[in-house]
Formats: C-alpha cells, sequence, structure tokens
C-alpha cells in the first residue's frame, strides 16, 4: 500500500492526490474528478498520508499499517461510517487497532481514519498485493547488499 502521494489538505474535505510541488503551495488531483488545482501554502497545511501514525501504547502505528488491518479485517468486521455514533466509532476503533493510546487518540482522529479508509477504499486505491510486492522487492535488496559488499 503507497500512501506517498495522498495528502490532507487543513480546510478542504477528503484527501488529495498530490501532483507537482511548488515552492509556495501543492498542485493537488481531486481523485474523483481527476481536476487539479493550486492550494497555497500560506492558507492551508499539508499531511502526506504516509507520514501519520497513531499512538499506541508502546509507540505509534502507521496509517499503512492501520489500513492493512482494516483490509484484512473487512471480511469478519465490516468498516462502518465515520460518522457513526461514538461508541460505535471505539468499539470499531478497538477491533483494528487494540492497544491505541486511549489518552491520546481522540474520537476525532478515530474518525478521520476511518473516513480516510472508506475513501480510498471506495476508490479501490487500497490494496495489499502492492505491500506484498514491496516486502519481496526488500528482500532481494538486502540479499543482495551483502554480496556486494563482501566481494569489495
Amino acid at each position: 500500500m503507497n500512501l506517498e502521494d495522498f495528502v490532507a489538505v487543513s480546510g478542504l474535505p477528503g484527501v488529495y492526490k498530490m501532483a507537482a510541488n511548488r515552492s509556495n503551495g501543492l498542485i493537488v488531483e481531486d481523485l474523483d474528478s481527476g481536476k487539479r488545482k493550486f492550494v497555497s501554502a500560506r492558507k492551508h497545511q499539508f499531511t502526506p498520508l504516509a507520514s501519520i501514525g497513531i499512538y499506541t501504547q508502546e509507540d505509534t502505528e502507521e496509517l499503512d499499517t492501520i489500513f492493512t488491518t482494516m483490509i484484512n479485517k473487512s471480511a469478519t468486521v465490516a468498516p462502518i461510517p465515520h460518522n457513526s455514533k461514538p461508541a460505535e466509532v471505539i468499539s470499531y476503533f478497538k477491533e483494528i487497532l487494540p492497544n491505541y493510546d486511549e489518552d491520546r487518540v481522540y474520537l476525532s482522529d478515530m474518525k478521520k481514519v476511518i473516513k480516510w479508509f472508506n475513501f480510498l477504499n471506495e476508490r479501490k486505491l487500497l490494496s495489499i498485493e502492492d505491500e506484498k510486492k514491496e516486502a519481496v522487492k526488500e528482500k532481494k535488496k538486502t540479499k543482495k547488499a551483502p554480496a556486494k559488499s563482501e566481494e569489495e
């Protein structure tokens, strides 16, 4: 799962694909219409989804790992709408990430994660297959790297 190209923009609903980077902002692409627009850095803040983590009791859990868990558990625990009742959202989030830090993870954070997941999943932009391919590539790289260093 590659979340590198997706950004959340403050003041704008949903998730956008980063099309280009400019010195004074970003050009983002709407995932539904494909239209591109310039978003000023003076007015908005940009958060790449790949850099987001959720606090757990020990450390933080990256968003792509949480999304992978949500995909894997979707057969048994169906994803809920982000605007469900607070008790339902908390219950669902405990199923997905049981060791989240209850003091530092707020209901609004849970709703954002669920909203982003549903938004990307409805558009078929999330897949576990990509993650498996990346893991295989990483294993190949690590196997090749020691062989090269021994030859030198």
